[in-house]
């Protein structure tokens, strides 16, 4: 079974071009299953069940962060992909944290950025971009030829042997070389891991501390004027 995760902050185009894709998948006689990971809510699972007629699942992030709830419910998600004998699962995170990446070590990471959220993006995104295998760009025909340089020139300014892909996703332009990347890619099988590093150490602002200051809390902690340090035992 193929897997690719597809991560990337809202309102990107994510789900257009993964129905672009699915529907080459499902065109060709592929079995194709998707997951959707994110927060608080989210329909896609049963628009790609309705629309072509696939398995699918569905999982809210709630108080985590929806990178973390990925790592946490992966695994149940491919073995279920494997029961129904999948030949390609889609992962579709919310990627709402931009410190963190959701993608594993035997599968494709796709990054989805628009052009038209500013040249500066691909500066900003961290981990989801610079540890992605690719970058699809969406709304190119919302931005003028000289603005998709400067944006295609930063994302490889940020992560230089990251491929870039330029998709209109209503028209369907820009979907055939994700279809070849994706049966290309090897196959999925354990042990796993993440690509990178997590975001460091555990605070007690992730275990649910809400006051304000510093040195109101322990673990890694950072005051205004200077660098992360260790606080506590």
């Amino acid at each position: 079974m193929k897997l690719a995760i597809i991560a990337g902050p809202p309102t990107t185009g994510k789900t257009t071009v993964l129905r672009r894709i699915v529907k080459k998948f499902v065109d060709k006689g592929q079995k194709v299953a998707y997951v959707k990971i994110d927060v608080q809510f989210a329909d896609e699972d049963e628009i790609f069940a309705k629309e072509f007629g696939i398995p699918t699942k569905k999982a809210y992030s709630g108080e985590l962060c929806p990178d973390h709830c990925n790592v946490m419910v992966l695994g149940d998600a491919i073995d279920w992909g494997n029961e129904l004998k999948a030949d390609v699962l889609f992962v579709e995170t919310a990627g709402l944290c931009l410190r963190c990446s959701p993608y594993v070590d035997k599968g494709l990471g796709m990054v989805i950025l628009e052009a038209t959220s500013g040249a500066n993006l691909p500066h900003k995104v961290g981990p989801m971009l610079t540890l992605a295998d690719t970058v699809v760009v969406t709304k190119i025909d919302l931005v003028s030829q000289a603005e998709r340089e400067v944006f295609r020139a930063h994302i490889m300014e940020a992560s230089p042997s990251t491929r870039v892909i330029e998709t209109n996703a209503l028209y369907g332009i820009g979907i055939d070389p994700l279809i070849a990347l994706i049966e290309n890619s090897g196959d999925v099988s354990y042990p796993l891991q993440l690509r990178g590093n997590p975001p460091v150490g555990t605070c007690t602002i992730c275990v649910g501390k809400k006051d304000i200051g510093w040195k109101q809390h322990f673990g890694v902690v950072r005051p205004l004027n200077s660098d992360l340090f260790y606080q506590g035992e």
